[in-house]
């Protein structure tokens, strides 16, 4: 598969991402060491369903690929959804699909990228996301990333059983800090 450099960091680079690679975000995506996490694992997804959804929701404002700099291996992906450019808002969706990239800082390398880019190139002021109370290794990397938490719903997110809080945070563009873009002009 062909990725494109379009934020440059230290390990990874983020590449718009590829209908092409519908195959791989269908393993992924049917796994549930991914889904649990990002609360898909009562969908089932099949190999023509990923294709068509790549199809349409391949955002060309900040939809990326998470690949390593070193094999150009695509981890995962990374995407700022629901920008509002009046507003200046977004949500952040990220996962780590590779399991042998996970809990290695490659989802805060990725997070960062997008943050400046999305501060400091989109113009946008405000991104949010949203995580479920047990998935504790996101809430610190969200933390490292200068996310605060502002709201819980308790209860709301039904997992293998049992009922889990959705906690909201956000970052504004004030409160993000560094350089994280390598391949920007200085």
């Amino acid at each position: 598969m062909k990725y494109f450099k379009k934020l440059l960091g230290d390990r990874i680079y983020l590449s718009p991402r590829n209908t092409e690679d519908y195959e791989i975000f269908t393993e992924w995506l049917n796994d549930f060491e991914t889904t649990d996490y990002i609360g898909k694992s009562g969908n089932l997804i099949s190999l023509e369903g990923e294709k068509e959804f790549l199809e349409k929701n391949n955002s060309p404002i900040a939809t990326f690929a998470i690949v390593t700099l070193d094999h150009d291996k695509m981890i995962g992906t990374v995407s700022l959804e629901n920008v509002d450019f009046i507003n200046r808002t977004a949500t952040l969706g990220i996962f780590i699909g590779d399991k042998d990239y996970r809990s290695k800082g490659y989802g805060t390398e990725a997070i960062k990228l997008i943050l400046e880019y999305g501060f400091k190139y989109m113009n946008l002021n405000n991104i949010k996301l949203d995580l479920m109370s047990f998935n504790e290794r996101a809430l610190k990397c969200y933390k490292k990333c200068g996310f605060k938490e502002y709201g819980r719903r308790r209860k709301c997110k039904f997992v293998n059983g049992k009922y889990y809080d959705s906690i909201s945070m956000d970052i504004l563009a004030e409160e993000f800090e560094g350089d994280y873009i390598r391949n920007k002009k200085q």
